[in-house]
């Protein structure tokens, strides 16, 4: 069948070919297919675009994508995609380049050209950027004052039973985003079955397909409660198990009285849209464009940094596979650090 984003042109050659001498195009296509099956949409999509500029730098230096792919793709490639992306982000450059070499792994793999795997690795170690460190930067005051107010969502009179479930559900979200740590598609993709309440702990299945144990806070449990109270004859209304539904639903004229779970989408609009309300007329109204939902995963690393200066405990709440990510966060924790700078300069 054509692929709307192959070129016609290739898409004739391509059925002439046959499958034991496959094109630059078909080998590029087929790695991502089998990207696809494999890692989340978002890695599929960052794997594909890297590819496409790969493959316009090869046509670039003369290989036709609609051409054999050769027996030895050479790995001189390697030093023209990194002199293309020069004026990239290194943070770029790095992630496009890790495509590029386990697609050279693919084509080893699958015999489909010989590959000197050393020698790619070795070029990408020699040649490409090495991205610094970027300390994570958020208004965790502005944070705070979000948190505190989200209380007065709760407390707002409303005649529609709609919007009160829409304040009680965003309430929760912001509160539940702050003390678990959880990804904005994490919570969305909550179940009710998925959290046991009187243990405090839910088991997701995070980032990278890997499944981890969330624990909640009173506060945030106290917030989920009030809301799925009030939505008790929605939920009850479906037919469906109380385990089986979302604990962030949708209440909007769309879904009706149906209990239809949120999208991603969704949730940060709520976010987004909830944090300037309630910092509108505030001293930290100014921060309100710079908090997304990951600011409330910052801020959750942060208080428990805080709270505790154990590193390895950090790591593991928030789930980050390596340590030196946490690591980022210590210098917006160590007062130890800043009570001895004040000390020593402004005495």
């Amino acid at each position: 069948m054509f692929n709307e984003t192959e070129s016609p042109i290739c898409f004739i050659l391509s059925l002439m070919v046959h499958s034991a001498f496959p094109t630059i195009q078909q080998s590029l296509d087929a790695f991502i297919d089998s990207v696809h099956h494999s890692r989340s949409a978002n890695t599929a999509k960052t794997y594909r675009d890297a590819l496409a500029a790969f493959s316009a730098v090869l046509e670039s230096r003369g290989l036709d994508p609609c051409e054999h792919l050769p027996a030895e793709l050479p790995e001189e490639s390697i030093i023209w995609a990194i002199q293309a992306m020069r004026e990239a982000a290194p943070t770029t450059e790095r992630n496009r380049l890790t495509a590029i070499a386990q697609f050279f792994e693919y084509l080893a793999a699958e015999d489909l050209a010989e590959v000197n795997l050393p020698q790619v690795r070795l070029l990408i170690r020699q040649r490409a950027r090495r991205p610094g460190v970027r300390l994570p930067q958020f208004p965790r005051e502005a944070i705070e004052k979000v948190l505190a107010k989200s209380n007065e969502l709760a407390l707002l009179p409303t005649d529609d039973h709609n919007q009160r479930l829409r304040n009680l559900r965003d309430r929760a979200l912001l509160v539940t985003l702050a003390d678990t740590g959880l990804r904005i598609h994490e919570a969305c993709n909550l179940r009710r079955g998925d959290i046991d309440m009187r243990e405090g702990r839910a088991v997701i299945t995070g980032k990278g397909d890997r499944q981890a144990v969330v624990r909640f806070s009173t506060r945030s449990l106290r917030a989920i409660k009030d809301y799925l109270n009030a939505r008790a004859e929605l939920d009850g209304n479906t037919g469906r198990q109380l385990s089986a539904l979302p604990v962030f639903a949708r209440h909007d004229d769309g879904a009706g009285k149906k209990v239809k779970p949120m999208t991603t989408k969704t949730g940060r609009l709520i976010v987004d849209q909830r944090v300037k309300s309630l910092l509108a007329g505030e001293d930290e109204a100014e921060f309100a464009d710079q908090i997304t939902p990951h600011s409330f995963r910052h801020y959750f690393v942060t208080v428990v940094l805080k709270a505790t200066g154990n590193l390895k405990l950090a790591q593991e709440l928030a789930r980050h596979r390596s340590i030196a990510v946490t690591q980022r966060y210590a210098h917006l924790s160590d007062d130890e650090l800043d009570q001895g700078y004040y000390e020593i300069f402004e005495r």
